[in-house]
Formats: structure tokens, C-alpha cells, sequence
């Protein structure tokens, strides 16, 4: 009898030793012990060291190595692609950020089996941190020690073939508007608007289209033209617009025969004026999923893509609400393991100035190219355009027009979605004369005073002949200049010469330095919008140095860059960061990040040089031999600029002409404006009265000279194929 009361008493010691015990962990579930039994493992290794590995791996996602460490038999129950996507799962549902572990202790049972127990800590994005404790049981293989999985080692309460489920409420999506309060993006009802032809009465066409036309800013030709060629039972999608603007004239609308309108709602660009600033959200990518749900989001939602949308998502998407718990394989509420309440979201005030920004869209219409207005003596950006853009509503597939219009957004030859204000470089031409000059005379190479007989030719390179703009135009050569008077004429012998002649005397790499300090090379640091640097070589020849000196060669700018160092030229020599956000706030109107003028160096030419080359800027407009003079005359704003045409191997040369304004008015600071036309031709004749339009907007509110290639405001005039009488050719 006491021999069987001892056998009875050994085996239970044995039982306990193997078993965990339970005592009170920080979140109230049972913690795992461990008891160690009398084995002999002088040949075993210790399992902590498998147990970290295995846990270092979970830390960095490697879940590959994870799967490398499991027992045999765990691998014959979890493929390793099942186990991967299992642990993505969890960490996404959980809106995982990080994770910590502690090992807590370790035992070796018997020679070949051990337990490892180890504290969790989950820090997620949405419900706080969680934090089990719990056991990880190995067993020995080929000599080292593998994992036995089962869920419970994520959670304690996932034993059993219970699982996660995250409950989130969003909040509605934050604001973007001007920076007098209009909106430039907010939630709202909108209207896709369509035509079908064959139900067009004809007594009331031209009242559809002037409708239409006034709704969507789209010219009543170019609105004919989408149907005019069409069948008759085809629906032909126009545009979209706020449900308020459909409103005000739905009792004429509805009225009229042909005409489609399906109402959604959406997260809506008014106008679709700034799209390059705003960006555009979209619903989250299939493969971007798991990596947004980690983030917190839920996989219905639209986020952020580009512009202030992105740049501002942790505004505008406010705090989301969440409640995660375990459930039952039948999906019935085990338990909650955390909470937190949803918050509204903020709002974002872009520097953008919503009247100026419809209207300096619509200058650039009909043209690939860009415009930049900034506030002159701050860096502000009042208006930033891209050609050609896009309606970053079809991003929405409740938009009734989206399948048919949104492959126009990806049109691989036009590129709506390149922002060409940041995201494109291109040579400069003649407004890089501007540095070129601010070079020759802080140098002392060269002197206000200094003259050089401009004629059509420049044969000073050995073998070379290069011509003036003069001679491509058969005009009259310039003739004798000074120096502010060759900026004026923008003669091309004059800079060709300081090129040469600075890098003959020794000052080779002085010019792209100059440039470079004009900020030009290097992102100007706008926030919210993807930017290229350009391109600032130094010469290695001089053939390199008499080519750069006139904007050409391997040199590339921005038109950002471009209108940043044009207003420091105005505003006393102060290169400002371009900034589009005004300011961030929450619902209540508390400020999170206001404007500040962000002084990013200064022009590092004397007071003297910089009056020089305002004042030659000045005759550029003002004299009658100025390369603007036609283009700008009896525009009453004093202009201060400079006319570009710049040689590029895509076609036709580019078009620039970039100034400021000097009206000294408190209502109206003053500006400067940077434009460019892709391939368009001469910046006198295309760019400088793109540069007026903005001026006319900006000052009096409307435009009040037509482009000399127009009709009518927006309609173009172009030549007939004969070269007879002209046409109209319809422009959006």
C-alpha cells in the first residue's frame, strides 16, 4: 500500500511539472508557469535561444523564418503561404504598428520536448497597446529546437479556433479650400452629365448646350463636337458638377430633351480647377490593403493619392473609432480586448487663391505647359496650373462618367496627372539670361556700361556659327548694346560672348554656381507636391559655357524654381519657400499649422546688381525695342520680366516668359508669375500673353484682351489648311 501511495505521488509531481499554472496577468488573463522537471539535458541545447530567433523573426514580418522554425507536423497542418497570410491577417485586423516581447522563462520537460513563456506586447494603431502573456511549446528535431504553432500563441484567447474582428466607424473626410474658406474639396452630392444624341430635340439644342456650357465651363462648339459624329442611341459623357449648381437651374434642365443626369455622392472637386494641388482620392489599391488596414483603415475607404490629399491624410482622415474583439467560429462575441472613440477630422486651407486658380487654368487651356503665381514678397502660392489637367472626380466609381472619361486621366501622350509646375524640367532659354547677366557684372567681368555690337551672328568659337533670334525672324540686327540693353533685346551674340569670356578667363563653373544660388538645381521644399530637382552642370567646354549661357544645354529648370527666384529678383533678393498650405485646423477652428514665410537664403549679387537687372527687366516691357513690349503694352500694372524661347529636342521650342508685378497695392500684394507652353513657339508671341491673362485676372478680375490667337475668349482662331479665310477650332 505505501508503495503504490508513492507511485501515485511521483506521477503526480510529474503532472504538475508539465502543466502551466494560472495566475493573474496585468489584463486579467491567466499567465503560464512553469515547473521544471528532473531531466537530464547535458546534450539538449537551451530552446530560449530558438524561442528569440522565432520571435525576432515575428518582429520584422519575416514570417518565411517563422515558418522555417516550425515543427514538422505544424507544417503538415499550415502550408507556408496559409501561415503567411494567417499572421498578415491578425496584424492587419489588429491595425498592427509594432510589437515587443519578454521572455519570461524557459524549461526543457524531457529530452526532447521544452516551453518557453513570453510576455507580448501589441502596439497598435487604432485600440492602444495589448499585452498577453503566453507559452510557446518546442520540440527537439534533427538536434535543434522547432515550434509547435497554434494561435493561442498570439493571443491566449485565440485558442480554440476563435479569431479577430476589428469594428471601425470613420469619420467623414477633412476639408481642402482656398485660403479665403471656398471649398476645393468636400463631401457632397454631385451630377454626371451626359447626352444622348438621337434624343436631342432640335428646337432646344442650343439651349442644352448653352447649359451645359455654363455648368461645366466647356465651350458650346467643343461640346457639339463630343456628339456630333456619334450614333444616335449612344451615351456620350460631358462632365460632372455639384449638385447645388444643377439645383439652382433643374427646373430648365430636366426640361430639356437628350440630357442625362445621375446624382451620386462623392468627396467632390469644385470646378476641378486645382487638381494638381489637391490630388485626388481613390479607393485603396487590392495590393495596398493589408498595409492600409495596418494603418488602421477600413478596406471600403478612399484615401489620399496625390497633392494635399496625401500630403495632409493624417488631417483629413480625423481619428477613427474601433472596437476590437475575439469571436467564436460561429462570429458571437467572445470578449473585447480594446476601444477608443472616433474624433472629427481636420481641415486644410491651401494658400490658393480659388477665382485666380479657375482663371489661370483656363489660360493654359489648348496647351501642354504650366503656370506658377506666387505672392512675390512671401512665397504663397495663389494659383499653380498644369496642361493639360484632369477631373479628379472620375476617381470616384459612383461617378456615372468614370468608365467612360477616367482612361483619358492615363493618357500616356498628354499626361494630365504630371504636375508640369513641379514635376517637369526644361531649358530655360533667355530667362536664364537674367543669371547669366547677374554673373557678368558681380564678376566684374563686365559692367552696366560695357557694350558689344549685337549682330545676327556670333563666330567667336573656332568653326562655329550660331545665329540670333534676329536673323531666324529676319529682322534688323539689334546693333550696339549695353548690357541691360542686350537683356532688353535679349540678344543672343551678347550672352554667347560673357559665356565664353567668363569661362576663357577662369571663371568656369561661376555661372552654374550663380544659377545654383538662383535656386536652380535643387527642389525648392514645397510641401504636399512631388517636385524634380532640374538639372545645373557645369560647363566642361566652351562650347558647354556659350550654351548654357542662353538657358540652353544640359540645363533644366522648374517652373516652380523659375517664379521663386523671379520674386526674390522683386521682392529685394529673398528666395522664399513656395508653400500651397495656409493653414490646418480642427473642427473648431483651432490652428495646427499656420503660414509662416519660409526665407530659404538670399541672392548673392550686390543691392547695385540687383537694381541693374530689375531696372533692364523693367525695359523689357517698358522700352519700345522690349522683347514684351507688344505683348504687355497698356496693360496698367507695372511689369517687370523677361521672354524666353528655348531650343529642346521634342519639337517645336518651348514657350516661357516670367515676371513680377510692382503696383505696391495693399489690397492686392504683388506677384510673380512663371509660364511656360511646351513646343508652342516664341515667349513673346505665346507665353508673354498667357503671363498678361494672369496679370488681368489677378488685378481686375476678369480678362480683358484676347489671345492673338483667338476669336472669341477660349475659342481659337486657327488658318484654314488653304491658308484662306480663318476657323474656329473649339477648345474645352
Amino acid at each position: 500500500m505505501k508503495l503504490r501511495s508513492a507511485i501515485m505521488m511521483i506521477l503526480v509531481l510529474l503532472l504538475t511539472a508539465c502543466t502551466p499554472g494560472a495566475v493573474n496577468a496585468p489584463n486579467g488573463a491567466a499567465t503560464p508557469t512553469l515547473r521544471e522537471p528532473i531531466v537530464n539535458t547535458t546534450t539538449v541545447p537551451e530552446p530560449e535561444p530558438a524561442a528569440r530567433s522565432f520571435l525576432e523573426a515575428w518582429k520584422v514580418d519575416n514570417y518565411a523564418a517563422m515558418y522555417a522554425q516550425l515543427t514538422l507536423l505544424s507544417k503538415d497542418a499550415l502550408i507556408e503561404g496559409n501561415f503567411s497570410n494567417h499572421l498578415k491577417d491578425v496584424s492587419a485586423t489588429m491595425s498592427l504598428q509594432s510589437l515587443d516581447y519578454e521572455i519570461l522563462q524557459s524549461l526543457i520537460k524531457n529530452p526532447s520536448e521544452a516551453q518557453v513563456a513570453y510576455r507580448m506586447t501589441y502596439h497598435t494603431v487604432l485600440v492602444g497597446d495589448i499585452v498577453r502573456e503566453t507559452v510557446m511549446n518546442l520540440s527537439l528535431q534533427d538536434g535543434a529546437w522547432k515550434v509547435q504553432w497554434e494561435d493561442g500563441m498570439i493571443l491566449p484567447e485565440l485558442s480554440g479556433g476563435n479569431r479577430l474582428s476589428m469594428d471601425i466607424s470613420v469619420p467623414a473626410r477633412g476639408n481642402i479650400y482656398d485660403a479665403t474658406g471656398s471649398a476645393l474639396a468636400a463631401q457632397s452630392d454631385a451630377v454626371a452629365l451626359g447626352i444622348v444624341p438621337g434624343q436631342i430635340n432640335p428646337d432646344t439644342e442650343g439651349a442644352l448646350l448653352v447649359e451645359l456650357s455654363n455648368l461645366t465651363n466647356l465651350n458650346t462648339d467643343y461640346i457639339r463636337s463630343l456628339y456630333e459624329f456619334a450614333q444616335p442611341d449612344w451615351y456620350i459623357p460631358v462632365g460632372d458638377v455639384s449638385s447645388q449648381a444643377v439645383g439652382q437651374r433643374y427646373s430648365v434642365l430636366s426640361s430639356l430633351d437628350g440630357l442625362v443626369m445621375s446624382s451620386y455622392n462623392t468627396r467632390y472637386y469644385f470646378d476641378s480647377a486645382a487638381s494638381h494641388v489637391t490630388g485626388y482620392v481613390q479607393p485603396i489599391p487590392e495590393a495596398s490593403v493589408d498595409e492600409y488596414r495596418r494603418l488602421g483603415y477600413r478596406v471600403d475607404e478612399r484615401v489620399g493619392m496625390a497633392g494635399l490629399e496625401s500630403w495632409g491624410e493624417q488631417y483629413l482622415t480625423g481619428q477613427r473609432g474601433a472596437s476590437l474583439y475575439v469571436v467564436d467560429q460561429q462570429g458571437s462575441v467572445i470578449t473585447r480586448l480594446g476601444q477608443r472613440e472616433s474624433k472629427p477630422a481636420d481641415e486644410i486651407y491651401s494658400t490658393l487663391d480659388k477665382d485666380l486658380q479657375e482663371q489661370t487654368q483656363r489660360a493654359i487651356e489648348g496647351f501642354r505647359g504650366a503656370i506658377v503665381v506666387l505672392e512675390r514678397d512671401t512665397g504663397r502660392v495663389l494659383a499653380m496650373a498644369s496642361g493639360p489637367a484632369f477631373d479628379p472626380n472620375l476617381f470616384d466609381p459612383n461617378n456615372f462618367n468614370s468608365g467612360w472619361m477616367l482612361g483619358d486621366v492615363f493618357d500616356p501622350e498628354t499626361v494630365p496627372l504630371l504636375n508640369r509646375a513641379t514635376q517637369s524640367a526644361y531649358p530655360l532659354g533667355s530667362v536664364f539670361k537674367i543669371i547669366t547677366m547677374a554673373t557678368a557684372l558681380d564678376t566684374g567681368v563686365f559692367t552696366a556700361e560695357s557694350e558689344y555690337n549685337c549682330t545676327h551672328t556670333f563666330t567667336e568659337l573656332t568653326g562655329v556659327t550660331l545665329y540670333d533670334w534676329t536673323y531666324e525672324k529676319e529682322r534688323p540686327a539689334s546693333g550696339l548694346l549695353t548690357l541691360p540693353e542686350g537683356l532688353m533685346r535679349s540678344c543672343n551674340p551678347w550672352f554667347y560672348h560673357i559665356g565664353l569670356e567668363l569661362y576663357t578667363l577662369g571663371y568656369t563653373e561661376d555661372l552654374s554656381k550663380m544659377a545654383r544660388a538662383f535656386g536652380l538645381g535643387s527642389p525648392t521644399g514645397i510641401e504636399g507636391l512631388d517636385e524634380v530637382a532640374g538639372n545645373m552642370p557645369n560647363p566642361v567646354n566652351d562650347n558647354d559655357a556659350v550654351q548654357l549661357a542662353i538657358g540652353q544645354g544640359a540645363m533644366l529648370a522648374t517652373p516652380i524654381q523659375v517664379a521663386r527666384f523671379i520674386a526674390a529678383i522683386g521682392n529685394g533678393g529673398t528666395l522664399y519657400r513656395p508653400q500651397v498650405v495656409e493653414k490646418v485646423t480642427t473642427p473648431d477652428g483651432e490652428p495646427l499649422i499656420s503660414f509662416k514665410a519660409d526665407p530659404q537664403g538670399t541672392l548673392p549679387i550686390s543691392d547695385k546688381t540687383l537694381k541693374i537687372i530689375q531696372d533692364a527687366m523693367r525695359s523689357v516691357v517698358a522700352d519700345t525695342r522690349g522683347t514684351a513690349r507688344f505683348a504687355l503694352a497698356g496693360l496698367q500694372v507695372p511689369i517687370y520680366g523677361k521672354t524666353g524661347t528655348a531650343s529642346n529636342s521634342t519639337g517645336e521650342s518651348h514657350a516661357w516668359f516670367a515676371g513680377y508685378t510692382n503696383a505696391g497695392r495693399e489690397d492686392l500684394p504683388d506677384i510673380a508669375i512663371a509660364v511656360i507652353a511646351e513646343n508652342a513657339g516664341e515667349g513673346s508671341e505665346v507665353a508673354a500673353p498667357i503671363f498678361r491673362r494672369v496679370v488681368e485676372a489677378y488685378f481686375f478680375g476678369k480678362p480683358s484682351r484676347l489671345y492673338p490667337w483667338e476669336s472669341s475668349f477660349y475659342v481659337t482662331r486657327t488658318p484654314t489648311p488653304e491658308g484662306g479665310e480663318t476657323q474656329e477650332t473649339p477648345q474645352p
